[in-house]
């Protein structure tokens, strides 16, 4: 067995609303100066180590894990795992 770390990145799909970036997003501009940015998106960030027989193995039990448990409605979010070296 090998050690992996993922990273998961679960995030609003680009039509869905995503009140907490444009929050962000607002207070940058109107409370920071920041007018050079242009749009923010929220989501969630995981981080898991887990042991597996491969990389293959260990997304295929991360993406298991998140539809289990429901960590992510895939009708309104994106899951992104990455597998870190």
């Amino acid at each position: 067995m090998n050690n992996y770390v993922l990273e998961i990145v679960i995030e609003n799909k680009p039509a869905a609303k995503d009140p907490e970036g444009e929050t962000i997003l607002r207070d940058l501009i109107n409370q920071n100066g920041f007018e050079m940015v242009k749009n923010v998106r929220s989501g969630k960030f995981l981080r898991v180590n887990l042991e597996a027989e491969s990389r293959e193995e260990a997304r295929d039990i991360v993406y298991r894990m998140c539809n289990d448990l429901r960590i992510f409605n895939p009708v309104i979010h994106v899951v992104t795992i990455n597998v870190k070296d």
